[in-house]
Parts: C-alpha cells; sequence; structure tokens
C-alpha cells in the first residue's frame, strides 16, 4: 500500500473538498458509490435466495457476510488503483487519490438536491418540491404541505453534514482514499439494506450497526462544528444550537442522527422532528429544537449555509494543520 505523510494527506483532503465544491458528483466516470451499490443488490439477490426456514440468527449472519464483503472489496480496490496510480508516477497518485477522495463527499451533491426542493417552493409549485423530495427521503410526499417540504430538506441536509462529508473527510485522514471508500461503503450498505422493516431488520442488521459504529464520534464532531458554524452566520444562535443537541439529541432513534438535526434545528429556532407517513402509515418521530417560529422554504438555504460553513471550517482546519506542520 502507498502511505502517505499527514501533510501529504492533508493536502489530499483539501484538494478533495476544492474539487468537490467546484465539480460536486461526477457524471463520467460512473460514480464509486453507483458501483458499490450494484455490487450490493447483485450480492443482495445471490445471498438471500429463499430465506423461508432461515433463522433470525441466520439471516444475520448472511448480511454480515455482505458487510464484510462490500468492505473489503471497496477497501482492496481503491488500494490497487491508488497504489497502481502511485507506482506509475507519484503525482499520480496524487491527483488519483485526491479525486477518488472527492468522490467521497457530496457537499455541492447535497447543496443542488436541496436547492431542487427550494426553488419549486419559491415558485409556489408544490407539486415539483414534493417530486425533489422524494429523491431525497424514504417518507411519502404525495400530501407534503409547503413547509413539511421544507422540514424534509433541512433534515436531510441536517443529517448529511455528518455522511456526506465530515465522516468521510475524517477517514480520508486516517488511511486517505481506501479507508474514505471503505467509510462510503458501509454508508451505502446502510443507505439500502439498513432498515428495521420485515424485509432487512434482520438482514440489514450488520451494516445498519457498522454505520452507527463509523458515524460515531464523526457525529459528535459535526455537533460542535455546526455550533461554531451557528456562531459564524448572522441571525443564528450558536448557544441555543449546543442546548438543543444536549436537550434533544439523545430522543433521536438514531444514535448519531439526533446529534446535527438538533444542532440546526437549535440554531436556527425551528422544530426539526414530527409526523412523517411511509406507504401510508403514521410514524411520529423525535422533535428536535423549539419551534420559536414557523418553518419557511428559506431555512432550507439556511441550513446549506451551515452545511458550507462546515466544510470551509474544515478546510481552514486543515490547511492550517498543514502549514504548523511545514
Amino acid at each position: 500500500m502507498i502511505f502517505y505523510s499527514l501533510q501529504e494527506t492533508l493536502l489530499l483532503i483539501a484538494a478533495a473538498i476544492a474539487i468537490d465544491w467546484i465539480i460536486g458528483d461526477p457524471k463520467w466516470p460512473t460514480h464509486p458509490v453507483i458501483w458499490i451499490g450494484r455490487l450490493i443488490r447483485m450480492l443482495e439477490k445471490l445471498l438471500r435466495g429463499k430465506e423461508e426456514g432461515r433463522s433470525a440468527g441466520q439471516i444475520k449472519g448472511t448480511g454480515m457476510f455482505l458487510t464484510a464483503v462490500i468492505l473489503l472489496v471497496s477497501f482492496g480496490s481503491m488500494w490497487g488503483i491508488t497504489a497502481a496510480a502511485a507506482w506509475i508516477h507519484p503525482w499520480l497518485g496524487y491527483a488519483v487519490s485526491a479525486w477518488y477522495i472527492s468522490t467521497t463527499i457530496a457537499v455541492k451533491g447535497l447543496k443542488d438536491a436541496a436547492m431542487l426542493v427550494y426553488r419549486p417552493l419559491i415558485a409556489d409549485n408544490i407539486g415539483e418540491a414534493r417530486k425533489y423530495v422524494g429523491y431525497i427521503v424514504g417518507r411519502d410526499t404525495e400530501h407534503l404541505t409547503p413547509s413539511e417540504a421544507s422540514r424534509a430538506a433541512v433534515e436531510t441536509v441536517a443529517e448529511n453534514t455528518v455522511d456526506a462529508f465530515v465522516s468521510p473527510i475524517l477517514f480520508a485522514l486516517l488511511g486517505a482514499a481506501p479507508l474514505a471508500m471503505l467509510y462510503r461503503a458501509a454508508n451505502t450498505l446502510d443507505s439500502m439494506v439498513g432498515y428495521r422493516n420485515n424485509t432487512y431488520v434482520n438482514f440489514g442488521w450488520c451494516s445498519a450497526r457498522t454505520d452507527d459504529v463509523l458515524n460515531y464520534v464523526p457525529a459528535r464532531i459535526t455537533g460542535l462544528m455546526l455550533t461554531l458554524a451557528a456562531l459564524l452566520n448572522k441571525g443564528m444562535s450558536a448557544a441555543r444550537s449546543w442546548s438543543s443537541v444536549r436537550r434533544f439529541a439523545r430522543f433521536h432513534p438514531s444514535p448519531n442522527s439526533g446529534i446535527p438535526e438538533s444542532a440546526v434545528a437549535g440554531a436556527l429556532g425551528i422544530e426539526l422532528g414530527g409526523l412523517n407517513y411511509y406507504f401510508g402509515q403514521p410514524s411520529e418521530r423525535a422533535r428536535m429544537g423549539w419551534p420559536l417560529r414557523t418553518m419557511v422554504p428559506y431555512d432550507i438555504v439556511l441550513s446549506v449555509r451551515l452545511l458550507y460553513t462546515v466544510s470551509i471550517l474544515m478546510m481552514a482546519g486543515v490547511l492550517g494543520v498543514w502549514l504548523c506542520l511545514r
């Protein structure tokens, strides 16, 4: 494996953040997450087969095997690609590593998805807004009000500040592109099979728990960074953001998602969570923050502003440490 010094890794991460800010998710070549998703679906079909007669433990074991294979293949293939590039020429190794790290983060992609909801909302086109909300959440969207559509977009940006930025950057810091891609694979597994429904409660158990473990520390770092981001943005409250995390995060069913959601809710003075519908069935989610005002579409813009502030803070930190080490 090609080993990078800390200084080299920091520069690779800084380059990756800049690439994501400018380019976002690549249209060509095919995004690595798409290949990971295809492999997950193929192996799921092969591994599950007929589950009649299998115990819950046996199904969990099959899911554990899927998780292990996907993580090993993702890490190993990225190790091989970056090592081969570095063997050809060190600068090619740097370029390939920075590029692949950039594909594990999605600040621009997350912003673009949120703005696809925001633009029709301010144009009073609720039907179009509902369509784009359906691209980023799993809840029913056909009857969402403008406020509920705004809430769904804000919750997505808040939660994915961890998954789509802070976590992959921290794993890249520890192990460059291979470890960042391992994290992205774990997160993709969770998004595809990590559900608590009848289909995946056992098969996806390992994938969901792995994602929880990998995001545990990054989620808490993100809570701190969102509080600092609120301090740097006019009209937002850092004190209320931190108080919201301490008050509400523990009520979220996820050990991690409640932290960024409550931090954003507190910063903006709104309430996230509440009543959602899934396949026509009501589901009351833990409520995060205090409803000091009615939620409006512009809250989507403010949540994106917090996301970008966190990414700028991370970039500044990376470059600051690099300068100190020179």
